[in-house]
């Protein structure tokens, strides 16, 4: 049997994120997943891409994560311009508006994991573990986790970092809450007749959000359509060419004429939040603990403020000598995170409302609002400021 403080479920961003703000720390850290955090990328981009804001990216790099990250594989946005496909609401952000060079970088989501994975191996304090789990064992002052490969590990405090199904969290008995968002986004990488030029672009359908973001190469974006289930459905059901004609007249051909690079991938949207985050012995962490609609992109730069917001608490507790397992010592983290959580689902849920269908009192009232904002210089600095997470 071998022994840690902590075992982290999942070797994705958030969880290798809580792995790497650990380092320096006299906590001993495994990281179990049942595949490699390592993956060889391949040639071409992937699809699956996250908006890392301002305040992650300077954290990665104070842990020295930022370096190890393939850089043909990221790419600095400076301006973001959303608007309203049938009103005139219209709004553009830049990065010249906040002293800086990017509002945050698109960074495909395995490039990512590489770079942690790269950094927390080179950290004495954490192990990468290659395995699944068979059971979890749970006793008042240990947890076992019974791997797949006959291995034992056991740990103060387990931490589930193991996605929107969490296992973690099904076996602590965690309840949640959950609701159909009745979006399903569709997912692909795009070649454009016009440069991105860097600038991260969404436009509000009636049937929902349409966001372009700008990748390495100057013609290529990823796209997170998220659309009604019956207008995925369609959008799923048209070969490449129409599917490209029905994004590049959902787009305002703001890129000019569109062509696919990637396969076209489609997933159902649901938020979900998770009612308690902690108890003795075990944690919550990003979509273990709370989903969101990918409409502002913010769904991993929150997850990995859960992961840096743990790793504070837990490396106090250390330091003051207190039990890191008890849940008494772990209602700090688990208030103050659930607290940005709701409040970021809020956010979510009224946009979506404001956003959705094509009702004409709320076409004037976000073409009124989106042109406002784009010209009131403190309220529009305060959107900026929340869009890098500063």
């Amino acid at each position: 049997m071998q022994h840690v403080d902590i075992a982290i479920v999942g070797g994705g961003i958030v969880g290798l994120t809580l792995a790497a703000a650990l380092k320096g720390s006299e906590l001993s850290v495994a990281v179990v997943d049942k595949a490699s955090c390592y993956q060889a990328l391949d040639d071409k981009p992937t699809a699956r891409v996250s908006a890392i804001n301002q305040a992650n990216i300077k954290a990665l790099q104070q842990f020295e994560v930022w370096t190890h990250l393939q850089q043909d594989r990221a790419n600095p946005y400076t301006d973001m311009h959303v608007w309203d496909k049938d009103s005139f609401g219209d709004i553009c952000f830049s990065c010249d508006e906040m002293g800086s060079d990017a509002l945050g970088v698109i960074v495909e989501n395995q490039a990512l994991v590489n770079a942690l994975s790269k950094a927390v191996e080179a950290q004495p304090n954490v192990e990468l573990i290659t395995a699944g789990i068979d059971r979890v064992l749970a006793g008042p002052n240990q947890t076992m986790l019974m791997l797949d490969n006959d291995e034992v590990l056991s740990c103060r405090l387990l931490v589930g970092a193991d996605g929107a199904n969490s296992f973690v969290r099904k076996q602590a008995g965690l309840p949640i809450t959950f609701k159909d968002y009745e979006h399903t986004a569709i997912v692909a990488n795009i070649k454009t007749l016009e440069p991105h030029n860097n600038v991260a672009r969404q436009a509000f359908t009636p049937t929902g959000p349409l966001a372009l973001l700008p990748m390495s190469e100057p013609n290529v974006c990823s796209i997170v359509w998220s659309q009604t289930p019956e207008q995925a459905n369609s959008l799923m059901a048209l070969d490449d060419a129409a599917f490209c004609n029905a994004l590049t007249a959902a787009s305002n051909s703001v890129l000019g004429t569109i062509a696919l690079e990637t396969k076209r991938t489609a997933f159902p949207l649901t938020m979900r939040y998770a009612r308690q985050w902690a108890k003795d012995g075990v944690v919550l962490v990003g979509d273990a603990a709370h989903t969101i609609h990918p409409l502002a992109g913010q769904g991993a730069n929150l997850g990995m403020q859960d992961a840096l917001a743990l790793a504070e608490t837990l490396n106090d507790l250390k330091a003051s000598g207190k039990d890191i397992g008890l849940y008494k010592h772990l209602r700090r983290y688990e208030r103050s995170r659930k607290t940005e959580a709701m409040k970021m689902i809020a956010a979510m849920d009224g946009f979506k409302f404001l956003f959705d269908g094509d009702d004409p009192l709320k076409k004037l009232v976000r073409g009124i609002g989106l042109s406002a904002t784009d010209k009131l210089s403190t309220i529009k600095t305060a959107f900026v400021s929340h869009a890098m997470g500063l």
